[in-house]
């Protein structure tokens, strides 16, 4: 499986569409997320995400992301290493290419 990169502007554009097929799932700790994360996104801290395959099946599309493109790297090949047949994102530049566009946090 080929993982793609996204940039923060094309995810941003992607948000305004219907996502029903699709997840933004935020790869860092609980603790992270709780201090800004992208509206809409699902925390699975990394570490964790072995345990929510099953929660993570039913989307075509999933969009991973960190504070900086690292770890969600990490998480995109394991995803796919674990048999999910989504198409995998990375955002590129993580969390902080998306606080310098200026987008939204919740």
């Amino acid at each position: 499986m080929i993982i793609k990169q996204i940039s923060a502007s094309d995810l941003h554009a992607l948000l305004e569409q219907d996502m029903t097929d699709s997840a933004i799932v935020d790869v860092r700790t609980n603790e992270e997320f709780k201090k800004g994360a992208i509206v809409g996104a699902i925390n699975v801290p990394v570490d964790k995400l072995s345990l929510h395959l099953d929660r993570l099946r039913d989307y075509k599309k999933i969009y991973l992301y960190c504070l900086s493109g690292g770890r969600s790297e990490f998480a995109a090949t394991q995803l796919s290493t674990l048999g999910l047949t989504a198409e995998i994102y990375n955002l590129t530049s993580g969390l902080l290419a998306w606080r310098k566009q200026g987008y939204p946090l919740v």
